[in-house]
């Protein structure tokens, strides 16, 4: 399997679904719009939707159901991404080669902007749950919902750590609270979400589940090694800025090298997870590996 032919693929789907998301007209808002679009459609790999419908092809091929639980995920993840930016949090100046949002426009735009993302994600979720009739699909879709909710809460937590802990000296085990939060948690969602809507059994659901966890780890370790030795001009954004701003990272924590090991160790744990589901979890298992061997 060609992973980036695949990845390609899937990332056409969604581009195409956000695109249809956001209009942006001449009314007194205009300005806005234009700012959540800026961030939303700036491009990036769109991993956490591509996980949501390639889960769910685990267990059944028509992903169309899964579009919504997947639009309205990548509109979460754009909102802490333009927050992440702002001076009192990371600082960052440049995302995906481009300006960040408050860069670009202003502060007070790019914070509502995330805040509009934020909310346009859960009222593209109200409006699926409102048109769904059947008892047994409103059932699954209210499970997810109830997730989603409290992933994107621990999200929120992690980020709130990950400030508090900058410059300060911690555990193993803070550490990976930390990264499980900031991100792991807005990847094993989708994955969840995907295997909900599949109608996995209990046990399929435990083993994408663990996988999801394992991979949320790699691609946060690997975040944290390629801002040490990253290219800029691949990246879109400044090398070293976790370094200047104190932050806990597995790099800071264990070496460049030891990083690299947990890197190596999370990786093969997650495909290992993958085995009950054999052929058919190919380009999952691809795909952690992609996650491990990225350059941006």
């Amino acid at each position: 399997m060609e992973i980036k032919e695949e990845l390609k693929k899937y990332q056409e789907i969604i581009n195409n679904e956000l695109e249809k998301q956001i209009q942006v007209s001449s009314n007194m808002e205009k300005i806005l719009y234009e700012s959540m679009n800026y961030s939303l459609l700036a491009g990036g790999k769109r991993i956490r939707p591509i996980l949501v419908l390639a889960t769910y092809q685990l267990f059944k091929k028509d992903y169309k159901i899964c579009i919504p639980y997947a639009i309205a995920l990548e509109m979460i993840h754009n909102f802490i991404l333009i927050h992440d930016d702002l001076p009192g949090i990371d600082n960052d100046d440049f995302r995906h080669g481009k300006l960040t949002n408050h860069k670009k426009y202003n502060e007070a735009t790019a914070i509502l902007a995330g805040d509009a993302l934020f909310n346009k994600g859960y009222n593209i979720i109200s409006e699926d749950l409102k048109n769904t009739s059947d008892q047994k699909e409103i059932s699954k879709k209210l499970k997810i919902f109830n997730e989603f909710t409290i992933a994107v809460g621990k999200m929120i937590d992690g980020e709130y750590i990950d400030t508090e802990f900058e410059g300060k000296k911690i555990t193993n085990q803070e550490l990976k609270y930390i990264h499980s939060h900031k991100t792991g948690e807005l990847l094993k969602l989708p994955v969840r979400m995907g295997a909900i809507l599949g109608d996995a059994t209990e046990k399929e659901l435990e083993a994408v589940t663990k996988y999801a966890e394992n991979i949320g780890l790699a691609f946060q370790i690997k975040d944290d090694i390629l801002s040490e030795e990253g290219d800029e001009k691949v990246l879109g954004k400044p090398v070293g800025n976790d370094k200047k701003m104190e932050k806990c990272t597995y790099v800071s924590q264990y070496g460049l090298q030891g990083a690299k090991e947990e890197l190596e160790k999370v990786t093969k744990e997650a495909i290992k997870c993958l085995s009950i589901f054999k052929e058919k979890s190919e380009f999952l298992k691809e795909l952690a590996i992609y996650i491990s061997e990225r350059n941006k």
